[in-house]
């Protein structure tokens, strides 16, 4: 098990809160490669888990969809006392009981009744329906929002790589002023060079350090930013360990990666879902000016039973077995708006997804041309570079010879810091629209 896997183990159980985060001692820097970063945001992101627990919601919404195929049951038991009436009694041949009304103050009684529906009119079928979409559009949403927890994970962790390299080349640069610095004061000193010389210098060093500072603050920000997207504790010192080079270059056709978006984003099947969801809804709606038949069945043991006349001060038994059936004949309205609303829902829907259609599209389109000159400003970089090293070379040779003043020697100076921090930050670009485009294309 490596250092970072346990690091990341020993994490894990704090994200609950702050005080349960466990302290990590660390011997030096976190090295963290971008697989590991993104695995790591994926387990602490507290959006992540929210829609995980709407998905267990939308499950549950769906059990109780389906458990309305199924008859409902119940039980009860009580005791009612009545007030005392006067008996009357019917006088009836020798041998036969008497018939009348007997004063039974205590009322005794155990009951079950259980329903079954019949035909509900589309009602159940389209609540299973919209639940089971409901549930499938919650999972789309949890890998969309997956996504793009691992869009922002890769867009925070090559910010910090793009601090750290643009820290680096000002260093660099920073010391070829130092080194020039020096040896203008030296020349001042034997009179070999004037005044405005050395400051000249010592402004573009002072200027340099300025930059370098901000670049160094940069990093920090970027580093903050990620610490706090992976739950790390607030003193650990990330180290990353990807370098920032270029990314392949991209052939593919742009109608192919437009129809590769369309199919692979999960936020278009989240709509479609719910579009599908809300058509369920209206048949929902109009069920409810159609008739509804169901089953009904009830048991009855109660002292005094009085399904039986007379009745008696005795625990007796009776069943009922029937069909009911009931239809709305007016409601002022209420199932004729209800349904407008549904298949309003509807039609919003579907303008809905035509938009995301055209949106996706966009995107992938943006995102490919983007990594396009993303590519082609590297390789411009790349020949900036390399030209700017070069005069660098040929100026400070020169000037140490005295064929060329000290202010050459410093555009060139500047020139090759300039070409560094245009390589590298063509280099962030070229990453950051390379993910861009995988999450418009939804790899």
């Amino acid at each position: 098990m490596t250092r970072l896997a346990l690091v990341f183990i020993l994490l894990a159980a704090g994200t609950a809160s702050a005080q349960d985060t466990p302290r990590v001692v660390e011997a030096g820097p976190l090295r963290l490669g971008l697989t590991d970063a993104v695995q790591r945001a994926l387990v602490v992101s507290a959006q992540l888990r929210e829609l995980e627990q709407q998905r267990v919601a939308a499950g549950a919404d769906v059990d109780g969809a389906r458990a309305e195929r199924w008859p409902t049951a119940g039980v009860a038991a009580g005791y009612t006392r009545r007030s005392d009436i006067n008996e009357f009694l019917i006088p009836q041949p020798p041998g036969q009981p008497a018939l009348g009304f007997l004063n039974l103050p205590d009322n005794w009684g155990l009951s079950a009744r259980a329903t079954l529906p019949i035909y509900a009119g589309g009602r159940i079928s389209g609540q299973i329906d919209a639940a089971v979409e409901g549930e499938r559009a919650t999972g789309l949403d949890l890998d969309a929002r997956r996504r793009a927890v691992i869009l922002e994970t890769e867009d925070a962790y090559w910010k910090l790589v793009t601090a750290r390299e643009s820290e680096r080349v000002l260093r660099e640069g920073l010391s070829a002023f130092q080194a020039h610095l020096k040896d203008a004061r030296n020349r001042e000193r034997f009179g070999l060079a004037a005044r405005n010389e050395v400051l000249a210098v010592e402004v573009k060093h002072e200027r340099a350090e300025l930059r370098r500072l901000r670049a160094e603050n940069g990093a920090e920000v970027a580093e903050a930013n990620l610490v706090r997207l992976l739950q790390l504790p607030p003193d650990v010192v990330i180290e990353p360990t990807e370098k920032l080079e270029s990314p392949p270059p991209t052939h593919e056709d742009l109608e192919e990666l437009a129809r590769q978006a369309l199919e692979a984003r999960p936020e278009r099947e989240g709509l479609l879902a719910r579009l599908r969801a809300a058509e369920a809804s209206v048949r929902v709606a109009q069920s409810m000016s159609r008739p509804q038949v169901g089953l009904t069945a009830g048991y009855l043991y109660a002292n005094p039973n009085r399904n039986f006349v007379p009745p008696d001060e005795s625990w007796r038994s009776s069943w009922d077995v029937g069909v009911e059936v009931s239809m709305r004949v007016f409601d002022g309205g209420r199932t004729s708006a209800s349904v407008a609303r549904a298949q309003a829902n509807v039609a919003a829907l579907s303008q809905r997804l035509d938009d995301l259609e055209r949106h996706i599209r966009l995107e992938v389109t943006s995102a490919q041309l983007e990594l396009r000159a993303a590519l082609v400003a590297i390789r411009v970089a790349d020949g900036a570079v390399a030209a700017a090293e070069e005069s660098q070379r040929v100026s400070a040779d020169r000037y140490r010879e005295g064929v060329i003043p000290s202010s050459e020697l410093l555009d060139a100076e500047t020139a090759f810091l300039e070409a560094g921090l245009e390589r590298t930050q063509a280099l962030a670009d070229a990453r950051l629209a390379a993910a861009h485009l995988d999450r418009a294309v939804g790899r």
